[in-house]
């Protein structure tokens, strides 16, 4: 059986109808109901039932306990896994994370009524047709017409429960193009400092999603306005208001031109390209320097460097992994350079070419351009060069590497690097296509 979204809701109903047949209440819910209700296809389905973990994992031969203490059990069959929650009401959460305990119930209306939002409440009885599939206890339906995000029930309660659930509220108004509930609003903004309990992982992935899902501008907007977007990237907050040199930049300040630059980026871009995109400016506010007279202009001396530090700093805050925080720092680092594309050495544009994930470097490139003056002039001149110039040629196996140096007689040493440099430039710009030439080279440089 194949992991594609038909293949999860077959089993999922599957499962659903194995539930029912023993006895027990069985519905597909949450945003699997939400996103069927709009006409699209859910990423994943999962089940809540009447039936407790035991029950489920007696009927089901592959079972994996994932959250045994709040009722929720995965059952595997072929390649897929579904998640099998038991209705429940939860108690009090002292941690803004998790309830201190369950209790257990056979009304689905009470699961829903502990959900997070009116939108991802509903439920769908797989077995029925019509208007009677749905069972919609919290308003779901009507919000999802209306295209509203709203907390079920009392939301500042919704929201001290579970703190990430603000974060989550500005990622489902944005993905979707819903607006946000007043009161909603409202108690984001007062519980907004709060988000600082919630782990670093957590806060990282629900980020990564907003910058990922194809909504990313709004989602960053919306992050500013209800007061969250200090807390979790006061770097970022830090942007708004400082201006630039308009000859450069005629769209507005760093905020504006960094928000013109989320809205370019695709649904399903990498997470790397988007926190880049995000990050390749955050050294501005803190090398800006105003125009010191007449015919001057606004500048940002070492912005770049500030930039690879503090985005390197953020990454390192939230946890990303070693790979993901060099490659967002490599696209801060990098991002100016295609200035200079036309102008560089062949041994210096080949090394360019050779950055890791050029793609990405290429594509933050192209929308800091449509995002400021316009002029893909650069951009041109790099692609066609990328696509231009054979892998061979932008990394060749070398003629010369330190064990040719050593056998040539060349002591280990600060002198080596340089050496070495000096034959890999010659044989990128073509002028050495052997070992004995390249040697011969460096003994001419370094007699």
């Amino acid at each position: 059986m194949t992991t594609g979204t038909s293949a999860k809701r077959e089993a999922a109903e599957g499962i659903a109808a194995r539930l029912r047949a023993a006895g027990h209440t069985a519905l597909l819910a949450g945003g699997c109901v939400r996103d069927l209700l709009l006409g699209v296809e859910p990423k994943d389905y999962d089940v809540a039932t009447s039936a407790r973990p035991e029950e489920v994992m007696a009927l089901f031969p592959r079972t994996v306990t994932v959250g045994a203490r709040f009722g929720v059990v995965l059952v595997v069959e072929g390649e897929v896994a579904t998640e099998v929650a038991t209705f429940r009401s939860d108690g009090a959460y002292s941690d803004g994370r998790r309830p201190d305990e369950v209790r257990y119930t056979t009304d689905p209306r009470e699961d829903a009524e502990r959900r997070d939002f009116t939108i991802n409440g509903m439920m769908l009885d797989p077995a029925q047709t019509g208007v009677d599939a749905v069972l919609d206890a919290v308003g779901g339906r009507a919000d999802l017409s209306a295209g509203v995000v709203r907390a079920i029930g009392d939301a500042g309660l919704r929201f001290r429960e579970d703190r990430l659930r603000m974060l989550r509220a500005v990622r489902f108004a944005a993905r979707l193009g819903f607006t946000m509930e007043t009161g909603t609003m409202a108690a984001i903004r007062a519980e907004a400092a709060e988000i600082a309990v919630v782990s670093r992982e957590r806060v990282r992935d629900e980020l990564t999603r907003m910058l990922t899902e194809g909504a990313a501008r709004r989602a960053f907007e919306l992050l500013h306005e209800t007061g969250l977007l200090r807390h979790v990237l006061p770097e970022v907050e830090r942007m708004r208001g400082v201006e630039q040199p308009p000859q450069f930049h005629p769209e507005g300040d760093v905020w504006d031109h960094t928000m013109m630059m989320l809205e370019g980026l695709t649904a399903g871009c990498s997470a790397t390209l988007a926190w880049g995109v995000l990050l390749h400016d955050v050294g501005k506010p803190a090398t800006f320097m105003p125009p010191l007279g007449e015919g001057d202009r606004i500048r940002f001396h070492g912005h770049v460097e500030v930039g690879v530090r503090v985005a390197t700093e953020i990454c390192e805050r939230l946890r990303m992994s070693n790979d993901e925080t060099a490659q967002v720092a490599a696209l801060v680092e990098n991002h100016m350079r295609f200035r200079d594309v036309p102008h560089m050495k062949e041994s210096t544009l080949k090394r360019f070419l050779r950055l890791e994930r050029f793609e990405e470097h290429l594509e933050l490139h192209r929308l800091d351009c449509v995002s400021s003056h316009g002029k893909l002039d650069n951009y041109e001149f790099a692609r066609a060069a990328r696509e231009r110039v054979p892998e061979a040629e932008i990394r060749p196996v070398l003629l010369v590497t330190g064990r040719e140096l050593i056998a040539a007689g060349y002591k280990p040493g600060r002198r080596f690097a340089e050496m070495l440099r000096v034959a890999e430039d010659a044989q990128l710009e073509g002028r050495v296509a052997t070992t004995e030439d390249a040697m011969r080279l460096i003994r001419e440089q370094f007699s």
